[in-house]
C-alpha cells in the first residue's frame, strides 16, 4: 500500500533551507552578511512580527536546546533574546558566569567544551572581549549568535536598527543616517555602519575626534565633528552611549561639554525635518545623549521618537535569527 503524504501545513514551521545558505554556522556580525542575507533576515523578522501581533508562537525550535551566557550585564537584549526563545518552543538554558566554574579557575575552553558536550544547537553569547564571541565559536559545533562582544560588533542590534528604520520609513536605500557620539568604543556603530552601507542608506558619523577610529572612513561612510551641520538632512539620528566601561579615562574634557557639542538638546529641535526618527540603542544617559523632554516627546509635530519601537522589534529580529541560525544549512 502507498502511503499518502501528509499535506496538511505544520503551524509555522521553519523556513527551508534552500532559502537561506549561511556564510558561517555563526551570527558573529554583520560585517558578514550580504545586503541579501540582510533582507531575508528582515523579511523574517516581519514574519515573526505579524506573529507576535496574533499573539501566537512557532516551533521552529522545538527540540533545540538553546544556552545563554551573558559575561556582562544586559536587560535588553538578554531580555529578548529569552522571550524569542520561548516564543518558538526552544529548551533554553541560562548561565550566570559569576555562578559557574570559571570562578574555580576553569578556563573559557575548558567550559565551552563541558558545554558542547551537552549537545546545545545554540549559544547566545555576551562578552567584554572584542573577538571572545569568534572564539567561542571555534571551541563548539553550535551555532553562536553574538549578543555583542567588546567593541567589536553586535549584529542583532543592527538588524533591530535596519528593521525599525524600514518599519517606519519603508526602505533603506539612499536614506540618510547619523549615528552620533562614541564611534570607537562602541559595537552598536560598528554593526550599524556595516547594516546601513550593505543596505544602501548614506551614513555619517559624527563624534569628538577622539572618538573617531582612524580610518572609518574606508567603511564608506562620511566623517564629522559638526553634530548641527548634518541634522537638518538626516532622515535617521542614531544617539549612542558614551562607553565609559572600556575607557580608562574621558576622551573628552567633561560630560557636560560633550552635551553641548554633540548631545541632542531642545536648541537643536529647529533643525530637525518632521518625521525624522531618533533612535538609541539603550541604555540612555538621560541628559547627556539627549534630553529627557525629546526622549520622551510623544509630539507628531516633529521627529518620531522610536526608542521604544527599536527594544519591542528586539524579539522579532531575535526570533528571526535564532530560527535562521538553527534551522539553515552553510554554504560550503
Amino acid at each position: 500500500m502507498i502511503l499518502k503524504k501528509d499535506r496538511r501545513p505544520r503551524k509555522n514551521p521553519p523556513p527551508q533551507a534552500e532559502g537561506f545558505f549561511l556564510p558561517s554556522k555563526d551570527l558573529l556580525g554583520l560585517r558578514d552578511l550580504s545586503e541579501e542575507k540582510l533582507t531575508l533576515v528582515l523579511k523574517k523578522a516581519e514574519e515573526f512580527k505579524k506573529l507576535l501581533q496574533r499573539k501566537e508562537k512557532g516551533d521552529d525550535l522545538k527540540g533545540k536546546r538553546v544556552i545563554n551566557i551573558f559575561f556582562e550585564p544586559s536587560t535588553r537584549t538578554r531580555t529578548s533574546f529569552e522571550i524569542a526563545e520561548r516564543n518558538l518552543s526552544a529548551e533554553m538554558t541560562n548561565i550566570t558566569p559569576s555562578a559557574s566554574s570559571l570562578t574555580k579557575g576553569e578556563s573559557l575552553k575548558d567550559m565551552i567544551e563541558n558545554l558542547e558536550a551537552m549537545k546545545p544547537d545554540l549559544l547566545v553569547i555576551r562578552h567584554g572581549a572584542s573577538g571572545a564571541a569568534q572564539l567561542i565559536a571555534s571551541y563548539t559545533k553550535a551555532s553562536v549568535i553574538n549578543g555583542g562582544d567588546g567593541s567589536h560588533e553586535h549584529p542583532t542590534q543592527g538588524l533591530v536598527d535596519l528593521f525599525t528604520v524600514k518599519e517606519h520609513l519603508g526602505q533603506i536605500q539612499n536614506k540618510r543616517v547619523l549615528i552620533v557620539g562614541d564611534i570607537a568604543y562602541s559595537r552598536v556603530a560598528r554593526s550599524n555602519i556595516y547594516g546601513f552601507t550593505k543596505m544602501g542608506a548614506k551614513v555619517t558619523v559624527v563624534g569628538p575626534a577622539t572618538l573617531l577610529p582612524p580610518g572609518i572612513e574606508k567603511l564608506g561612510v562620511t566623517v564629522s565633528t559638526q553634530f548641527a551641520k548634518h541634522i537638518p538632512e538626516a532622515d535617521v539620528i542614531m544617539l549612542l552611549r558614551i562607553q565609559k566601561e572600556r575607557q580608562e579615562t574621558l576622551n573628552f574634557p567633561s560630560l557636560a561639554e560633550y552635551t553641548r557639542f554633540f548631545g541632542l538638546t531642545r536648541d537643536l529641535l529647529p533643525l530637525i525635518k518632521k518625521g525624522t526618527l531618533i533612535m538609541h540603542p539603550g541604555p540612555i544617559n538621560r541628559g547627556v545623549e539627549i534630553d529627557p523632554e525629546i526622549a520622551d516627546s510623544k509630539s507628531a509635530d516633529g521627529p518620531r521618537i522610536v526608542i521604544l519601537d527599536q527594544v519591542a522589534n528586539g524579539i522579532a529580529v531575535r526570533m528571526a535569527v535564532l530560527s535562521l541560525w538553527a534551522n539553515q544549512r552553510v554554504k560550503k
